[in-house]
C-alpha cells in the first residue's frame, strides 16, 4: 500500500495534485490512462442490470461516468478537500448543473450582481423561465443578502474575486446567513483558485471552477468541476449531470488531470507576477484605478487577509477616456495577446464592457462596476519585467 493509500491526509495538497485518484490499469502505468470509449461490456446480463441500478460498483456509459474522468474527480476532490466532485464539459455546465439542480418551480436565488456575464444569464434570465425568481445584491454588503431573503430562498451565489472587477465577499458571512435561512451557498472559485481560497473551509455547500483556466492553465480544453459534500452531489448534481449531459470528453479530462499535477507551480509564478506588475501599474499616472486582490488598498483588503493565501493572477485597471483608449492600448501591445480566456500560461488582455459584459445596458455594466474604460489582465508565465516592457509602450499610446 502507497503513502497515499494509507493516510491521503497526512500528505500536503500539492503532493495529493501528483498522486490522488490514481488508478492504474493491469500495465501498471506510471501516467495515469486516457480510456477513450463510450461504454464499457459486462460478463452477464445480470451484471449489467445491477450496474444501472448501482448495486454493481463499475462503469456503464461515459455520459454517466469514465475511468479517467473519475480520476480527475477524485484527485480534485482531495485537494479541495470536499467528499465528492463530477466533472463537466465546461465552466458554465458546472455553474448551471450547481445551481438549477438545487432548485424548483418556486424557489427562489440571491446571487452577488458582480458576476460573469454567462453565470448573471443563468441567474437573472435563464431560471425565471422555469419558475425559479432571483435578485441580486451588492455582494459586500451583507446586510443587502439578508434584505433579499424570503421563504422561498433555496441558494445562494456568488463569485470571489469577481469576473472581472474582482470585487471580493466575506464568505464566512454569507455562508453564515445562508445556514441561518437554509439556503445552499454556491461559489465560483475560479479567480481565487483552490491554490488560494477555500470556499468550503469558509462555510460554502459547494463550490465550482471552470476548469479551462488555471486547472488546464495552457489554452487547451474545456472542462468544469462541481465539489460538495456527497450528499450534496448525490442529491442535486449526479441525476442532473447523468440525465442532461453535459459530460467531460475523456481526453479533455486526462489533460486536466496532468495540469493539476503542475497547478501550484504555475499558479504562484503567475500571481508572483502579477503582484510586480500591478505595483507598476499602480505608480502610473496616466491610469485612473488599478484593482488587486495583492494590495493593500483593495476595497475588501481586510476580508482577502482572512480568507485568500495568495492573491489572484488577474488584474483590473481603468483609463480615462473610456472605449477609445482602451482600445489604443490594447492595439499597441505585441506580448501580451488580446483574448477573452484567462488562467493561461500566456498573459492575455480583454475589454470586459465589449467582450464577457457586452449584453449588458450600460447602466447595469455601471452597477456592476465594469466601465468603459475598465481592462482585464491576466498574468502569464512570461517575465515580468517583458510585461511592464509591453504595458509600457501600451500606456504610451494613451
Amino acid at each position: 500500500m502507497s503513502a497515499f493509500e494509507s493516510d491521503p491526509a497526512s500528505l500536503h495538497p500539492e503532493t495529493r495534485l501528483v498522486h490522488a485518484g490514481t488508478m492504474r490499469s493491469q500495465f501498471g502505468e506510471t501516467s495515469e490512462a486516457l480510456f477513450l470509449t463510450q461504454g464499457h461490456v459486462y460478463d452477464s446480463a445480470e451484471q449489467c442490470e445491477a450496474r444501472f441500478l448501482n448495486k454493481d460498483p463499475g462503469f456503464q456509459y461515459a455520459r454517466f461516468s469514465n475511468p479517467t474522468v473519475t480520476m480527475l474527480e477524485q484527485r480534485m476532490a482531495a485537494f479541495e478537500g470536499a467528499e465528492a466532485c463530477r466533472a463537466t464539459a465546461t465552466g458554465m455546465a458546472a455553474v448551471t448543473a450547481a445551481v438549477m439542480g438545487s432548485v424548483r418551480a418556486g424557489d427562489h436565488v440571491v446571487a452577488a450582481q458582480a458576476l460573469f456575464g454567462s453565470c448573471r444569464y443563468v441567474v437573472e434570465d435563464h431560471l425565471p423561465r422555469y419558475g425559479v425568481s432571483s435578485t441580486l445584491v451588492d455582494g459586500p454588503d451583507i446586510a443587502a443578502w439578508r434584505r433579499a431573503v424570503t421563504p422561498q430562498t433555496k441558494v445562494f451565489f456568488l463569485e470571489s474575486p469577481s469576473n472581472p472587477t474582482l470585487e471580493v465577499i466575506d464568505i464566512a458571512a454569507v455562508a453564515s446567513l445562508a445556514k441561518e435561512v437554509g439556503a445552499t451557498l454556491v461559489v465560483d472559485n475560479v479567480f481565487a483558485t483552490p491554490l488560494f481560497q477555500r470556499p468550503l473551509e469558509l462555510g460554502a455547500d459547494c463550490v465550482v471552477y471552470s476548469a479551462t483556466k488555471h486547472i488546464d492553465g495552457q489554452g487547451r480544453c474545456l472542462g468544469g468541476l462541481v465539489l460538495g459534500s456527497q450528499e450534496f452531489i448525490e442529491t442535486n448534481i449526479q441525476t442532473f449531470l447523468r440525465q442532461t449531459g453535459p459530460a467531460i470528453s475523456p481526453f479533455n479530462a486526462w489533460v486536466m488531470l496532468k495540469a493539476l499535477e503542475t497547478l501550484p507551480l504555475r499558479v504562484r509564478r503567475q500571481a508572483e507576477s502579477a503582484a510586480v506588475v500591478a505595483d507598476w501599474l499602480a505608480g502610473q499616472s496616466s491610469l485612473s484605478k488599478v484593482i488587486f486582490p495583492g494590495h493593500k488598498n483593495h476595497p475588501q483588503a481586510q476580508i482577502i487577509a482572512r480568507q485568500m493565501s495568495g492573491p489572484s493572477t488577474l488584474i483590473a485597471f481603468e483609463v480615462p477616456g473610456g472605449k477609445a483608449a482602451a482600445y489604443r492600448l490594447l492595439n499597441a501591445l505585441r506580448l501580451i495577446r488580446i483574448s477573452n480566456n484567462l488562467g493561461d500560461a500566456k498573459s492575455l488582455i480583454v475589454h470586459p464592457a465589449t467582450t464577457t459584459h457586452q449584453r449588458f445596458t450600460p447602466e447595469v455594466r455601471a452597477s456592476m462596476g465594469v466601465t468603459d474604460g475598465m481592462i482585464r489582465l491576466s498574468i502569464g508565465l512570461e517575465h515580468p519585467d517583458d510585461l511592464i516592457a509591453d504595458l509600457k509602450q501600451g500606456l504610451a499610446a494613451l
